[in-house]
Parts: C-alpha cells; sequence; structure tokens
C-alpha cells in the first residue's frame, strides 16, 4: 500500500471526528440549507491551503536544517495519535449529547476560511500528522504539498457528503448519542492502530 493511501486511511477518522470545522458547516445547513454547508466547506478547505504551503515549507526546513528536531516532532505526533485515540475510546463510555446551533453565516465562505485558519486544534492535527508520511532523502517539499491536497481534498469530499446527508434527514439540532459513539470508538481503534504503524516503521 502507497504512503499516500496509508495517509488517507490516517486522516479520514479524524476528518469525521467532530470538531469546530465540523460543527460550523453542519450549523450553516440547519440554518440555512446544503448549498449553506457546502460553502462553508470551501472556506474550511481555503483555511487549510494555508496551514499547507506552511507546514510544507516549515517542515522540509527543519528536514534539512534541524534532522533531531524532526524526529522530536514525529515521536511526538506519535504521541498525540495515540492520545486522540485513548480520548475517542474512552467518550464511548460516558454520556454525551453533540449540540449544534442552528446559525446562518451571511458570509459561509469567509466564516469557514477563519474557522480553519484560526483553529490550534486543526493546526495541531496537521501538523503531528503529516510529518510521519514524509521520506527524508526526497523531495520534502513535494511530499508535504501533495499530502496536503489529499487532505484537503477528503475534507472537501466528506464535509460536502456530510452537508447534502444533513440536510436531508433532518433539522434536529443533536446528533444521536449512540451513533456518535459507533462514530468515536471506530475512529479511535483506526487511530491506534495508525499510531502502532507509524512506530514500527
Amino acid at each position: 500500500m502507497s504512503v499516500f493511501a496509508l495517509f488517507a486511511l490516517t486522516v479520514i477518522p479524524l476528518i469525521f471526528t467532530p470538531g469546530p470545522d465540523m460543527l460550523f458547516i453542519l450549523s450553516q445547513v440547519m440554518g440555512k440549507d446544503a448549498k449553506a454547508g457546502m460553502m462553508a466547506t470551501l472556506g474550511v478547505c481555503s483555511g487549510y491551503l494555508v496551514h499547507s504551503i506552511l507546514v510544507a515549507l516549515g517542515i522540509a526546513a527543519i528536514i534539512v536544517s534541524f534532522p533531531v528536531l524532526f524526529e522530536t516532532i514525529r515521536w511526538l505526533g506519535i504521541a498525540y495519535l495515540l492520545y486522540l485515540s485513548a480520548h475517542l475510546l474512552r467518550s464511548v463510555f460516558t454520556h454525551k449529547k453533540l449540540s449544534i446551533e442552528k446559525k446562518s453565516a451571511s458570509n459561509p465562505v469567509k466564516k469557514g476560511f477563519f474557522t480553519a485558519l484560526l483553529n490550534p486544534k486543526g493546526m495541531l492535527i496537521y501538523f503531528a500528522i503529516l510529518p510521519q508520511f514524509i521520506d527524508k532523502t526526497g523531495n520534502t517539499v513535494s511530499q508535504g504539498l501533495i499530502l496536503s491536497l489529499i487532505f484537503i481534498g477528503l475534507i472537501f469530499i466528506v464535509y460536502c457528503s456530510l452537508s447534502v446527508i444533513f440536510a436531508r434527514i433532518t433539522q434536529k439540532t443533536q446528533i444521536d448519542e449512540r451513533k456518535q459513539k459507533w462514530i468515536d470508538g471506530t475512529s479511535g481503534g483506526l487511530l491506534a492502530l495508525a499510531a502502532s504503524w507509524l512506530i514500527a516503521n
């Protein structure tokens, strides 16, 4: 299996895990319609595109100048994946309800852009995972940009699909708790497998 395919399988559970980006997009769907959710998705993807360029160039510089620092980032990334996995698996055994506020933004693209750009958790996930899949002997900038585009493309597909599905189902203010536990449990397990694979390699 190619490195790019493994990267995609690693980030998909994170994309499906509710966070500020997903909640904002779903709030646009509830406040207006599926199209508003898709417009918000375009904004979120634009925000991550800025992160993509910064991370790709930054990692390239670190690999060239500070190989020890790169290894440190790599292990911190693995530790963060394990932390996210444990957090998701623990949530399966706790009671929670995910509330989504009905709120339609006047400019969902712009709001989505800043939601992704200013989301420290999203940036941390991005910076922790992407370096794991870069071959230090190759062109690190191009690898980083390709991985970034894969990540953004998956975000676009998943969030646009969720916008359509969520708009068709209902206008509920809460996501079913049982289904959310299944999502969290599956995502946590997949992240643990991904971390194990990165440790072994």
